[in-house]
This record gives structure tokens, sequence and C-alpha cells, in this order.
């Protein structure tokens, strides 16, 4: 019993050095100060978020259920805005007026296909978070963009369509004010917070 255990124990002790050695270097960009020669790295910022303060219970339910449909919504608002910026690129590029209705019709299509069925299922509640956080992403309201796309009859069909569904395409984005509990909730999807 002695000599498997001792053989264990000196083979253990002999490759010791072979497993403790580390193989990966890790190089780090420095800076000098004051002749020091010091490790350099800079940090992500960290953004702390309080706890929300709730009145009652029905508050705290009301923002969950915000937090679940922004949730929701926010990556078509940012896809939206990345859309829109391609859009607009190309439609820069093309000078006949046939032709850029032409590429309007075909990438309304295409984002109606990919798109439609999903933004159709959206509730009530999401739609007007939707048309909030698309003017968060663009810096113009939804009328605005349709108008300047489609012209301003379309616009305004659009937007006498939405208000008898009680949507307002011209609503605008405050997040100092009204808006601040999206934008709360927005900054902490973002840091990865929630």
């Amino acid at each position: 019993m002695r000599i498997p255990l001792l053989y264990i124990t000196l083979l253990c002790i002999f490759h010791l050095p072979l497993f403790s050695q580390d193989t990966t270097k890790i190089t780090l960009p420095v800076k000098i100060v004051r002749g020091d020669t010091l490790p350099s790295v800079d940090l992500n910022g960290v953004t702390i978020f309080p706890p929300g303060k709730f009145e009652n219970k029905r508050e705290a339910v009301r923002y969950d259920r915000l937090v679940y449909n922004i949730k929701i919504v926010y990556p078509y608002a940012k896809l939206a805005g990345y859309k829109l910026k391609q859009i607009k690129a190309v439609l820069d590029t093309i000078k006949n007026d046939k032709q850029r209705k032409a590429f309007l019709r075909k990438s309304e299509k295409e984002l109606n296909d990919q798109f439609g069925d999903q933004v159709r299922d959206m509730t009530y509640s999401q739609g007007k978070i939707l048309i909030k956080l698309i003017y968060r992403e663009t810096g113009s309201s939804t009328f605005a963009i349709v108008k300047e796309l489609k012209g301003g009859f379309n616009a305004f069909v659009w937007q006498t369509l939405a208000r008898i569904f009680g949507y307002d395409l011209k609503s605008l984005y405050n997040p100092k004010e009204e808006d601040e509990p999206i934008e709360r909730v927005v900054q902490m999807i973002d840091a990865g917070a929630i």
C-alpha cells in the first residue's frame, strides 16, 4: 500500500511545476507617470440605478408592465432608427421621383413582410410606447417621418386613422418629464441592468 501512495506523491511533486506554469501572458497598455511605468486600463462607466419607490402595489405592477412592454418594443424602435437611416441614405442617391417612389414601395413591402405581423400583434400600450421610442431613436415624430417619406396627404391620413384608435403620431418624446419612466427603463436596458 505504501509504494503506490509514495509513487503518486513523488509523481505529483515532480510534475507540480508543469501544472503550475502559466503559459498565457497578458499584456496591458501602460502609461509612464513621473518615471514609473503603470498599467493602464480603461473601464466602462457604470450607472447605478436606485431602486424604484412605489406608493402602492398598483404602481409597482404598472411599472413592471411598463418594463415588460418596453422590452418588447425597444428592439423594434432601434431597428426603425437604423432602417430609416439606411433608407434616407439610399434616397439621397436617387434623383428620379419615380425611382424614389418605387424604392419606398419596395422598402415598405419588405418591412411589412418582415415585421408587419409582430407590429400588428402589439397591444395598445406597446403601440404608444413604440411611437415614443421611434421619436427617441430618430429625433423626429412618426408623423414627420411619414410626411417626409410618403408626403403630407399620407401623413394626414395615417394621423387621422391613428387618432381614431387613440394614438398620436405627432407625440413628442420628453425624457425629462412625462416620459422619464420610459427613459429610465431604456437606460437600464442599454446598461444591461435588466
